[in-house]
């Protein structure tokens, strides 16, 4: 017979990080470290598109919202495994697991959701440039973004609320850190709806963004390659070839981490790795990516270090010659 745990008075278990003594403080080090990257870059990509007006556009204001999924996903992420580290105490409260859980999800769904419509926004630019205005004018650009992020806390709010329950049956959360799949291993009773749901969540939110940007990442290279101008045709391969590989790499990945939580004959190990790949990845590469390697925001970022850095130089010599004269 199984027993009932009260939410309120029960903590839960993760899994051991099995690290061994001499090993946790630089284990801590290192994801301290990561964390504080993940922070830098996608703060330098959320700064420089803010405080640069040539940037307000579209392609970045679309790209503004990446970061801000990233650092929710590594904020959910990593501030808790640090601190599990150092205090060797993998227990958490049912409600920090859930908000855990709702914010690693958010962050997924998110950022699929935003991928998918900077495919778009460049397919338009690219394939249709006399509609683009129109089409990507302020007011649908409002309209895309309010879409996107509703549809992410729509669904995402739904999925984890149909896991929620007064007693749970199970206090082991069977992952190194709180999800929707180990959550509904807790729940006592029949779970057919949240299977269903979740079935349907998981084909929407990561089926319709692969289609809609395979789609459209190929349509721009075959109208690239149409118009035959070889410095386009190579920067093009170039970009948007690396965009889907990197998509395709979060596509799979977070794919193959869900599929291993619906086999109970998956190795333990295999689904630590997949679950930590999508929460440590991502967040560095996507800056990187789709931010920091644009030409754009390179030569934005770099003409805004110049302005902050040229004062101080010019009032260092103003003081030397100052010195000179006494």
């Amino acid at each position: 017979m199984d027993l009932n745990y009260s939410i309120y008075t029960t903590s839960l278990m993760m899994e051991s990080l099995e690290i061994l003594p001499s090993n946790i403080f630089p284990a801590f080090i290192f994801g301290t470290l990561t964390y504080c990257t993940i922070l830098f870059l996608n703060m330098t990509v959320l700064l420089t598109i803010a405080l640069n007006r040539k940037l307000h556009k579209p392609m970045y204001i679309l790209l503004f919202n990446l970061p801000l999924s990233d650092m929710m996903g590594a904020s959910a992420f990593f501030p808790q495994l640090v601190s599990s580290l150092l205090s060797q105490n993998r227990s958490i409260t049912y409600s920090a697991c859930f908000v855990q859980a709702l914010l690693v999800h958010l962050y997924g769904a998110g950022a699929f959701l935003i991928l998918t419509a900077m495919a778009y926004d460049r397919y338009i630019a690219i394939c249709c440039p006399l509609k683009y205005n129109n089409v990507m004018s302020p007011n649908n650009l409002l309209k895309i973004i309010i879409i996107m992020w509703t549809l992410d806390f729509t669904l995402i709010g739904l999925l984890l609320a149909l896991n929620y329950r007064k007693e749970i049956c199970s206090t082991k959360i069977v992952d190194i850190f709180c999800n929707n799949p180990s959550l509904m291993k807790l729940v006592c009773g029949d779970t057919k709806l949240n299977n269903y749901y979740g079935l349907f969540v998981t084909a929407f939110i990561q089926g319709l963004p692969l289609l809609i940007v395979v789609l459209t990442y190929m349509q721009i290279l075959i109208t690239v390659v149409v118009k035959r101008q070889s410095d386009a045709k190579s920067k093009a391969i170039q970009t948007c070839g690396t965009h889907l590989i990197v998509f395709l790499c979060f596509e799979f990945t977070t794919l193959f981490a869900l599929i291993a939580h619906r086999f109970e004959s998956a190795p333990q190990n295999l689904r630590r790795a997949l679950g930590a790949s999508v929460m440590i990845f991502p967040p560095i590469i996507n800056p990187l990516i789709y931010g920091l390697k644009t030409k754009e925001i390179q030569q934005n970022l770099i003409f805004f270090i110049r302005k902050k850095v040229s004062p101080t130089k010019q009032k260092n010599k103003v003081d030397r010659v100052k010195r000179q004269l006494k």
